[in-house]
């Protein structure tokens, strides 16, 4: 999947959306802040900057049996950052579908993931994905109780964007949108997308990279990934754009 881009600088920055490339691959969204589809799944944008009242936290300490390709992403968390104790959890449709299609209704979220529009839209982009085998899955990331940002991770060896791209076995991908503009230019991205990443690492014993595709005109997510550890590869010339071909090495991260 192409991802949409954080949009974060190397310490300040913010994320407003990365995401997929939705050109290249069923189910999966455009891009903002990339970590998501092929046309933008890196976004680091709260939406609107609205917190989720401290009642629904409750609902978020659930996680799903979201299995297939990735092995259970539910399982992963939760792992303690910089920012706060944080955990990627599984998207609902019926608990979640209002609170991410407001988000991808964002301006700055909408420009890269292109999923802006009536709630139909990203209800399709997620059930393709959760319809899927596994090779994809979409996640809330949940900020000490609080979902805040949009989360896809992915194949990218099994993604079109392999393509692309020299793709080993057990790539793994991700596309990110922070949802609210409270969230956005304070580093919170760069510090997730850090985390994350460890966390892919450690738990895909198999997985020798981390790859994202922010689109090239996001400077800011590209910052971020910059910040958070990631290099740039190459250029990548994808259906939907040009994308920043990111690459977070294993063999290095004793460096980081």
């Amino acid at each position: 999947m192409s991802a949409p881009d954080p949009s974060a600088d190397a310490g300040t920055a913010s994320i407003t959306g990365i995401g997929p490339d939705t050109a290249g691959m069923a189910g999966r969204g455009p891009d903002s802040t990339d970590t998501g589809t092929r046309t933008g799944r890196l976004a680091d944008d709260d939406g609107l900057g609205v917190r989720v009242p401290d009642q629904r936290r409750g609902l978020y300490q659930e996680e799903s049996n979201t299995d297939g390709l990735l092995g259970g992403v539910a399982a992963w968390g939760p792992i303690a950052t910089p920012v706060g104790m944080f955990r990627l959890t599984p998207v609902g449709i019926e608990r979640d579908l209002r609170l991410v299609s407001r988000w991808m209704n964002d301006p700055a979220v909408a420009e890269f993931w292109e999923l802006a529009g009536p709630q139909n839209i990203t209800e399709e982009h997620l059930r393709a994905q959760l319809a899927g085998d596994g090779s994809s899955v979409p996640c809330l990331g949940v900020l000490d109780g609080t979902p805040m940002s949009y989360w896809e991770i992915y194949r990218a060896d099994l993604d079109p964007l392999a393509r692309d791209y020299a793709a080993r076995p057990d790539d793994i991908g991700i596309h990110i949108l922070i949802g609210g503009a409270a969230d956005r230019g304070r580093g919170l991205g760069s510090a997730l997308l850090r985390a994350v990443a460890d966390l892919v690492l450690v738990k895909r014993s198999t997985c020798a990279r981390v790859i994202a595709e922010p689109d090239l005109r996001n400077i800011p997510s590209i910052a971020a990934f910059l910040s958070a550890g990631f290099r740039f590869s190459a250029e990548a010339h994808l259906p939907a754009k040009r994308a920043a071909l990111m690459v977070r090495d294993r063999c290095l991260s004793h460096l980081l």
